[in-house]
């Protein structure tokens, strides 16, 4: 449908129409290119015509020669350098800008056996520091439980037979002949306060002139904490010849005579504070000196001061 113009509207219009003789304006518009976004704040400039008409306007719906001239000079524009040059790129098939694809060096192979490296590592350390605290520990309490140890007594020595006789060895020599058998009572005391001990001891010895006449032993034995216990060695010697030593014995027409002896052993305590990890070990050194009569039935009392304890 045609619509007549008014002479109101043409001549509204005509100065408005430029002459198509007349050179059209250029506007510059600034934008922001790529650039600005590394911390540039250069810009590039952008050419926009001065169209004719609105037929020519880029906003109009045509796809004419002028808004596709338009639309590849805007999206070239951001192309620009500082200079406001045209950085020539190459273009794909729908003639987009070919851009860098970002390739990442390294694979993730090197990154996972570093984490498992580092895993590692810790799991050692940790291992470590628990070992190197526990060992801390240990020697605390080691320390804590070294000044308890075993205190031991000499009680008595009950004799229950003791004789001597003319004999002869095994090998025929003529000379004195010991027998003896008795018993050694002994007071063994735990002051510790939070393990037990095993008691043991070397052979208990009972020596006359350096020759050893009578020996025992003492059963080992675990005593708990804090207690008291008296142990018992019980000895046993017959026909000892005493050789040489045997002359020195003055025997009564009654039989009944006198013997220096000497008592010898050593006893020995293990405490157990953390199982087996942390353990305590003493020794205390004894010895006694008598003189045994062979008539008595009384067991020997022995005083502290008796003995040497070392």
């Amino acid at each position: 449908m045609l619509h007549t113009k008014s002479e109101s509207d043409i001549t509204s219009l005509a100065p408005s129409s430029p002459s198509r003789s007349q050179k059209g304006l250029v506007y510059y518009v600034q934008s922001p290119s790529r650039d600005s976004q590394d911390g540039d704040k250069s810009s590039s400039i952008q050419a926009t015509p001065n169209f004719r008409s609105p037929m020519e306007s880029p906003s109009h719906p045509s796809l004419g020669r002028h808004s596709r001239n338009s639309s590849s000079s805007r999206f070239s524009g951001i192309f620009r350098s500082h200079s406001g040059r045209k950085l020539h790129r190459k273009r794909n098939d729908k003639g987009w800008p070919e851009c860098n694809v970002i390739v990442e060096e390294g694979k993730y192979e090197g990154y996972d056996d570093e984490k498992r490296l580092t895993r590692r590592l810790q799991a050692l350390l940790a291992l470590f520091s628990f070992i190197v605290l526990f060992t801390i520990l240990c020697l605390i309490i080691w320390g804590a439980a070294r000044p308890y140890k075993a205190e031991i007594t000499v009680k008595s020595l009950a004799v229950n037979n003791l004789y001597i006789g003319q004999g002869s060895d095994s090998s025929g020599v003529i000379t004195k002949l010991l027998t003896l058998n008795g018993s050694l009572h002994l007071g063994v005391h735990n002051p510790a306060t939070f393990f037990g001990i095993h008691v043991s001891s070397t052979p208990v010895n009972l020596v006359y002139s350096e020759i050893v006449i009578a020996t025992g032993q003492l059963k080992k034995y675990y005593q708990q904490r804090k207690s008291r216990r008296t142990a018992i060695v019980n000895f046993e010697a017959s026909k000892v010849p005493l050789y040489g030593a045997g002359s020195s014995l003055v025997v009564a027409d009654n039989g009944v005579f006198e013997i220096p002896l000497r008592l010898e052993f050593e006893i020995r305590s293990k405490g157990e504070v953390v199982g087996k990890l942390v353990t305590t070990k003493h020794r205390r050194q004894i010895s006694c000196n008598m003189t045994l009569p062979s008539n008595t039935i009384k067991p020997i009392r022995f005083r502290k001061s008796s003995c040497i304890y070392k």
